[in-house]
């Protein structure tokens, strides 16, 4: 049974027939152990071996990582879209009941169904502008384009119409709660997937720094809650997490903000980070960075002591914006950590998987990344984007909504304009 505090209780089962049955049902949460308080995890010898676990896996997790982001946009999109489906796949298993399913042939395929169905309409809403700046070119993939950009929520919503018959269709008696829990439960995953994947694909294109600098942060501040909280950890911070610490939580808050000051100077200097795709090409960036971008320099105050080896010091002014983001992924971040814990003890699970080892399943290293990832974009959107209409914008909406024939008639009327401008002015 899981317990918010394990002192005060009935003492825990030991032996060989516990280990035996704790080994059997790694998915369920084990009885709490009082790890904090009175001694430091320092002095737990069996955390070494978890910790050097984990360690492993970080390292490649983070080498991998680093692979996609030098690959560029696109390939950062196809991770998000695999991490998706190991979420979704994580989440379909939580409620599933293996009984029930035997006698609903076909009814994950329709979970699937859905989970695809939602997928085109969200990306095919983030990148069809994209997709029509990359054939732009060839008058036959435009015409093709535009018609699946004219139809396409037509055909997702039909999509969903048919999975929704679909389900009305195999409905069986005596196992319709089961049914009807199930389809309830795969939408709130469609819903919890999509809505910060569709946010993350969003910062990816508006320039990987915008994506990646947050996504950073919130690895920084795990892992330094991990690291303050094994030495220097005592004071538990929240029951739904008896693991955290005050110290933990302190300590990676200021190597976050720290963190989250210097990657944005070292990030903002690299075009391949900071400039925009408009297209869905894989080739090298070039693009002006804007203000946000270029250097400001500092000199240094007179009572600085002489051993500082720097006279003038260079910001970038995306570094302040950076502040701003690191104290949302030290305070508020945190709290999708707290919601997945408290949300796992309802259900007495340990973990949502375990295709990570040490760290459980992708779901249980996403929970923070979700809030996130929408933090970033709505900062994005409503403190850096310039809110006045630009060329480039209004480019885009002649490209995404005129045919060719419209666009055509507009360039004709624009020069018109433009030749009875310059004979009225001369």
């Amino acid at each position: 049974m899981d317990r918010d505090n394990g002192s005060g209780g009935p003492s825990t089962p030991s032996g060989p027939t516990a280990r035996l049955r704790r080994r059997k049902g790694s998915t369920e949460v084990a009885p709490e152990v009082e790890t904090n308080g009175d001694r430091l995890l320092l002095n737990d010898r069996n955390k070494y071996k978890s910790m050097l676990i984990r360690t492993y896996s970080t390292v490649w997790m983070i080498g991998g990582f680093v692979s996609i982001i030098y690959l560029g946009h696109l390939y950062i999109w196809g991770m998000v879209v695999v991490i998706q489906i190991f979420m979704a796949k994580e989440l379909f298993n939580l409620l599933r009941k293996a009984h029930e399913d035997r006698q609903l042939p076909g009814f994950r395929l329709l979970n699937w169904h859905f989970f695809f169905t939602v997928m085109l309409f969200v990306y095919g809403r983030i990148l069809s502008q994209r997709l029509v700046n990359t054939v732009t070119m060839d008058k036959f993939l435009y015409k093709l384009v535009g018609r699946l950009i004219k139809y396409h929520m037509v055909t997702c919503y039909f999509l969903y119409i048919a999975g929704f018959m679909w389900f009305i269709l195999t409905l069986k008696k005596k196992m319709y709660k089961y049914q009807f829990s199930q389809y309830a439960w795969t939408h709130m995953i469609l819903i919890v997937v999509f809505t910060q994947s569709a946010f993350t694909v969003a910062n990816i294109f508006e320039g990987i720094f915008w994506f990646l600098l947050p996504a950073s942060l919130i690895v920084i501040n795990d892992i330094a809650a991990y690291i303050f909280g094994f030495f220097f950890g005592r004071t538990p911070l929240i029951k739904l997490s008896p693991k955290k610490t005050w110290e933990g939580f302190i300590g990676a808050s200021f190597a976050t903000m720290i963190s989250a000051f210097v990657l944005a100077n070292v990030m903002g200097r690299f075009q391949w980070l900071t400039c925009p795709r408009k297209d869905l090409s894989t080739g090298w960036l070039e693009c002006d960075p804007g203000s946000l971008f270029k250097p400001e320099y500092y000199t240094v105050p007179q009572w600085f002591p002489e051993w500082f080896p720097w006279r003038e010091i260079s910001i970038l002014p995306v570094q302040w914006h950076a502040l701003c983001l690191g104290l949302f992924a030290s305070i508020i971040a945190p709290f999708g950590g707290f919601f997945a814990s408290g949300f796992k003890r309802a259900f007495k699970i340990k973990d949502f998987g375990d295709s990570i080892p040490g760290h459980g399943g992708i779901t249980d290293r996403m929970d923070c990344q979700m809030v996130m990832a929408v933090f970033a974009y709505i900062y994005h959107q409503s403190f850096i984007v310039p809110q006045s209409l630009s060329i480039e914008m209004i480019m885009d909406q002649i490209l995404m909504n005129l045919t060719f024939e419209e666009q055509r008639a507009l360039y004709t009327k624009l020069g018109q304009i433009i030749m009875e401008k310059q004979f009225g002015e001369s």
